[in-house]
Protein backbone atom coordinates (compact mmCIF):
# COMPACT_ATOMS: atom_id res chain seq x y z
CA UNK A 1 0.00 0.00 0.00
CA UNK A 2 3.26 2.39 0.82
CA UNK A 3 6.08 2.87 -1.06
CA UNK A 4 9.61 1.27 0.18
CA UNK A 5 12.47 3.83 1.48
CA UNK A 6 13.95 3.57 -1.20
CA UNK A 7 11.50 4.55 -3.52
CA UNK A 8 10.64 8.29 -4.37
CA UNK A 9 8.02 9.91 -2.05
CA UNK A 10 4.39 9.31 -3.77
CA UNK A 11 2.91 12.22 -5.57
CA UNK A 12 0.50 14.50 -4.03
CA UNK A 13 -2.36 12.86 -5.69
CA UNK A 14 -1.42 9.70 -4.25
CA UNK A 15 -0.60 10.39 -0.88
CA UNK A 16 -4.62 12.54 -1.10
CA UNK A 17 -6.07 9.37 -2.05
CA UNK A 18 -4.67 7.37 0.71
CA UNK A 19 -5.87 10.06 3.07
CA UNK A 20 -9.51 9.97 1.39
CA UNK A 21 -9.35 6.03 1.50
CA UNK A 22 -8.53 5.99 5.47
CA UNK A 23 -10.80 8.45 5.96
CA UNK A 24 -13.46 6.77 4.39
CA UNK A 25 -12.62 3.49 6.41
CA UNK A 26 -12.13 4.84 9.51
CA UNK A 27 -15.92 6.87 9.26
CA UNK A 28 -17.13 3.24 8.13
CA UNK A 29 -15.42 1.81 10.98
CA UNK A 30 -17.60 4.49 13.54
CA UNK A 31 -20.33 4.24 11.70
CA UNK A 32 -20.90 0.09 11.67
CA UNK A 33 -19.82 0.81 15.75
CA UNK A 34 -22.29 3.80 16.17
CA UNK A 35 -25.25 1.53 14.40
CA UNK A 36 -24.28 -1.18 16.55
CA UNK A 37 -24.57 0.84 19.61
CA UNK A 38 -27.50 2.15 18.95
CA UNK A 39 -29.42 -1.07 17.84
CA UNK A 40 -28.34 -2.40 21.13
CA UNK A 41 -29.77 0.00 23.44
CA UNK A 42 -32.52 -0.10 21.36
CA UNK A 43 -33.34 -3.36 21.79
CA UNK A 44 -31.45 -4.59 24.77
CA UNK A 45 -32.47 -1.75 26.89
CA UNK A 46 -35.73 -0.71 25.17
CA UNK A 47 -34.50 2.95 24.77
CA UNK A 48 -35.89 5.40 21.75
CA UNK A 49 -33.78 5.16 18.41
CA UNK A 50 -33.00 9.39 19.67
CA UNK A 51 -31.60 8.20 23.10
CA UNK A 52 -30.05 4.79 21.87
CA UNK A 53 -28.42 7.23 19.68
CA UNK A 54 -27.16 9.65 22.18
CA UNK A 55 -25.79 7.24 24.55
CA UNK A 56 -24.22 4.92 21.79
CA UNK A 57 -22.40 8.39 20.25
CA UNK A 58 -21.59 9.74 23.91
CA UNK A 59 -19.98 6.20 25.12
CA UNK A 60 -18.10 6.27 21.35
CA UNK A 61 -16.61 9.38 21.94
CA UNK A 62 -15.73 8.62 25.01
CA UNK A 63 -18.18 10.47 27.61
CA UNK A 64 -20.17 7.89 28.66
CA UNK A 65 -23.78 7.19 28.81
CA UNK A 66 -26.34 9.48 29.08
CA UNK A 67 -29.41 7.49 30.58
CA UNK A 68 -29.51 6.01 33.62
CA UNK A 69 -29.73 1.96 32.89
CA UNK A 70 -32.09 -0.40 33.87
CA UNK A 71 -31.79 -3.89 32.92
CA UNK A 72 -28.45 -6.16 33.94
CA UNK A 73 -28.73 -7.16 30.34
CA UNK A 74 -28.66 -3.59 29.21
CA UNK A 75 -25.28 -2.91 31.84
CA UNK A 76 -23.59 -5.61 30.43
CA UNK A 77 -24.31 -4.31 27.20
CA UNK A 78 -23.14 -1.18 27.78
CA UNK A 79 -19.59 -2.47 29.35
CA UNK A 80 -19.14 -4.78 26.29
CA UNK A 81 -19.88 -1.90 24.25
CA UNK A 82 -17.80 0.65 25.94
CA UNK A 83 -14.30 -1.35 26.50
CA UNK A 84 -15.13 -1.77 22.36
CA UNK A 85 -15.76 1.74 21.56
CA UNK A 86 -12.23 2.39 23.25
CA UNK A 87 -10.52 0.17 20.84
CA UNK A 88 -12.39 1.22 17.91
CA UNK A 89 -11.42 5.08 18.65
CA UNK A 90 -7.99 4.54 18.78
CA UNK A 91 -7.99 2.08 15.82
CA UNK A 92 -9.80 5.03 13.42
CA UNK A 93 -7.46 7.74 14.79
CA UNK A 94 -4.54 5.52 13.78
CA UNK A 95 -6.68 4.45 10.49
CA UNK A 96 -6.93 8.37 9.91
CA UNK A 97 -3.26 9.29 10.92
CA UNK A 98 -1.28 6.15 9.22
CA UNK A 99 -1.20 7.89 5.73
CA UNK A 100 0.16 11.27 7.46
CA UNK A 101 3.15 9.36 9.35
CA UNK A 102 4.04 7.34 6.85
CA UNK A 103 4.63 10.42 4.97
CA UNK A 104 6.40 12.59 7.45
CA UNK A 105 8.93 9.32 8.06
CA UNK A 106 9.30 8.39 4.36
CA UNK A 107 10.28 12.05 4.22
CA UNK A 108 12.32 11.84 6.82
CA UNK A 109 14.64 9.05 5.70
CA UNK A 110 14.91 10.59 2.04
CA UNK A 111 16.18 13.30 3.58
CA UNK A 112 18.59 11.39 5.52
CA UNK A 113 19.98 9.29 2.56
CA UNK A 114 21.03 12.73 0.74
Amino acid sequence: MYEHRHQPLASRQTFARRLITNGLIGLTLLAVSLLTGMLGYHTIEGLSWIDSLLNASMILGGMGPVSTLRTDAGKIFASIYALYSSIILLASVGILIAPIFHRFLHRFHLADEK
